[in-house]
């Protein structure tokens, strides 16, 4: 099949993407801006393509899911082309080496292991399968591996689960209430903005802790919390413009009073 037959052909399935991808890499006839993009660049876009397919996930629209995940699995499409190109890898050898893993990490389903295994079980399994991983990485700090990229919430529990796991971590919830009133005096007392940034940042740490031990998703209950101010918000907004008025005359919006 010609080049350009590949590129218009409408079964050509991951083939037909991966050839799309080198046409517009290619540095004499590609496309100038996907000429010049590196993993760094595209970085920002694999995020926010994930979480356009959580959105759509969300709200139920399979339709948009579908082109959700065809734009998702567009970046993983351009990294492995830049590492193709720099010779580290290929699509393949990262299909590769997913499959490699996943073959590792459920030894009950493809080696001799039993399936008998409580969900509990299975996951102290899991976690002893990635420390071995990480030790033939050379991750062997407790922390290492928590990648950076992670929403702060979420990297934050991932940092305290793992401290967990060596015995480093509050025994009681109550234990972990008391460090929140104390978070919150100090940043109450904090005298100058540096300060008060500090502060504030150990408020919401010790704040991802108590999820953890209340076993909540921070990142999700914030997530909800937004939902819930920005329908009390619209419905606010939608009684006030009935009566011909906006939120900028409105003492109960500008009291913050829908939150809660």
């Amino acid at each position: 099949m010609e080049n350009d037959d590949l590129v218009h052909a409408k079964d050509g399935g991951i083939e037909r993407l991966l050839h799309i991808m080198r046409r517009l890499r290619d540095p004499l006839t590609g496309c100038p801006w996907d000429i010049k993009q590196t993993f760094a660049s595209i970085a920002p876009y694999t995020i926010e393509e994930a979480y356009e397919v959580a959105d759509a996930i969300e709200r139920g629209d399979m339709a948009e899911l579908k082109g959700e995940l065809g734009d998702l699995l567009l970046q993983t499409v351009y990294h492995t082309a830049i590492g193709e190109e720099d010779g580290l890898f290929t699509f393949h050898s990262v299909a590769d080496a997913i499959s490699d893993k996943m073959v590792a990490r459920h030894p009950h389903v493809f080696g001799d292991q039993s399936r008998n295994k409580s969900p509990e079980q299975q996951t102290i399994d899991w976690e002893t399968i990635k420390a071995a991983e990480r030790a033939v990485s050379n991750q062997t700090r407790a922390l290492d591996g928590v990648a950076l990229g992670l929403p702060a919430l979420t990297r934050a529990v991932k940092l305290q689960k793992r401290a967990a796991r060596v015995g480093f971590d509050w025994p009681k919830i109550d234990q972990v209430l008391d460090k929140v009133r104390e978070e919150i005096l100090e940043l109450t007392e904090a005298k100058n903005p540096k300060h008060q940034y500090e502060e504030f940042g150990d408020l919401m740490f010790v704040m991802a802790n108590l999820a953890r031990h209340m076993n909540i998703d921070p990142e999700q209950s914030l997530q909800d919390a937004n939902k819930k101010f920005t329908r009390r918000f619209n419905g606010v907004e939608q009684k006030l413009k009935e009566k011909n008025t906006t939120p900028s005359y409105s003492r109960s919006i500008r009291n913050g009073c829908i939150v809660g």
